[in-house]
């Protein structure tokens, strides 16, 4: 406990409070459509296909608008830019309530939607910007863990859509984000940090190198499957098993509070173990839970469980794999880190979209299952490729920081 104060006092603990609520805000509109998906399908009668496009689309478009977030980030100010995003958000939750009266404008919501899904690099960087170099791992694992913004979501929304219909929780999240809002105006500092302030060469310095393709790729597999298998989850619980709506989401909170809870553990138990090592038992754990549920179609039970596995493997792996950006570039580590994070954000728009292919032209989930257990498999080949040589050059054997000497 001295250990936690004596951090809180290293750093400005009010911004990094601040940033983890924006952000958990955030996670939670971004997957709004996932957690009512079951109301929307039957309003619109959407196929199999159209669900995983309506699915994909807030996923897709937040993953892009990283990027532009973050340059305005930088010339403006990180607090700034957070209130000028949250404010577009709630303009999008007003679109979403007032205007939304078609698949095509569901569509147009989604990608306005997508603005909420901008957040991660700025939070990270602002919650952990005032903090010693130390430290930095540590917050920016705190400020991540509001990803449970997902669980939230998964489990307000569809009880909220079973009351006041499933538009009126637009509006009602519109009134919400005035909450993060003003936690931001009132706390939040902006840091003074020089590492953000970085030139758009330097944004795009780490897709030039292998292991910022690596890193991303891993990441679009552990933070990829996160929030796609968080906004799909609801929909395969009620089409899979003909649970009630509201069950269907209570059963997704249990696998997404998981993966956000497993998020700080990641980094804590990399820092000690290595990041390289507790990312390969992700890897075979997210690829084996995932062959598993394939399977086990027929229950309920066996699924939760599994799907629960394969959260806190993928919130695990998630902490790990920015337990080693730090240690990869030690002095662009939340311009590296935003990259990774735009890249990697995509991958979680193939895992609707696959799980929509499959039960259209397959009759079962399985496949789509099975595609995504894949990828982690190759993303296992490649990280055991890859540190052969990330061991020679910046890090210890298993991934674990070099010693001061």
């Amino acid at each position: 406990m001295a250990g936690f104060r004596n951090f809180l006092k290293a750093g400005h603990a009010p911004t990094l409070g601040a940033a983890f609520f924006y952000f958990a805000f955030s996670c939670c509109i971004w997957v709004m459509n996932g957690a009512m998906a079951p109301f929307i399908s039957e309003t619109y009668h959407l196929s199999p296909t159209q669900k995983g496009v309506m699915l994909s689309v807030p996923i897709f478009a937040g993953a892009l608008m990283r990027f532009p977030l973050g340059v305005l980030a930088q010339y403006i100010g990180r607090k700034s830019a957070t209130l000028v995003e949250m404010s577009l958000i709630m303009v999008a939750l007003l679109f979403g309530y007032f205007v939304v009266d078609s698949y095509s404008s569901l569509l147009a919501m989604g990608v306005l939607l997508g603005i909420a899904g901008a957040s991660f690099g700025v939070a990270l960087s602002l919650g952990s910007g005032s903090f010693p170099p130390r430290y930095k791992g540590l917050a920016m694992g705190l400020v991540g863990a509001g990803n449970v913004g997902t669980a939230v979501s998964v489990l307000v929304a569809p009880a909220l859509a079973q009351r006041f219909g499933w538009q009126a929780v637009y509006g009602i999240a519109a009134a919400a984000m005035l909450l993060p809002l003003a936690a931001m105006i009132a706390f939040a500092k902006e840091p003074d940090d020089v590492d953000s302030h970085a030139t758009l060469r330097e944004h795009v310095a780490c897709l030039f190198e292998k292991d910022g393709w690596a890193f991303s790729l891993i990441y679009a597999v552990s933070f990829g499957g996160f929030i796609g298998l968080a906004t799909f989850l609801p929909s395969y619980y009620y089409d899979q098993f003909g649970v009630s709506k509201v069950q269907a989401g209570q059963l997704s909170m249990l696998a997404a509070f998981m993966g956000a809870a497993l998020r700080v553990f990641g980094g804590w138990i990399s820092d000690r173990w290595g990041g390289v090592n507790t990312l390969s038992v992700v890897l075979l754990t997210i690829a084996t839970t995932l062959v598993a549920c394939g399977l086990a179609g027929g229950s309920l039970v066996a699924t939760t469980l599994l799907v629960m596995l394969c959260f806190a493997a993928l919130g695990a792996g998630n902490g790990a794999l920015f337990q080693l950006v730090p240690l990869r570039w030690p002095l662009a580590t939340a311009v590296a880190g935003s990259m990774i994070g735009e890249i990697g954000a995509l991958g979680g728009g193939l895992v609707p979209n696959a799980m929509g292919l499959s039960r259209q032209y397959a009759g079962t989930y399985m496949w789509g299952f099975f595609f995504f257990a894949a990828l982690s498999l190759a993303m296992l080949v490649m990280l055991r490729v890859m540190q052969i040589r990330w061991t020679r050059t910046w890090a210890e054997k298993g991934g674990r920081a070099r010693s001061a000497h």
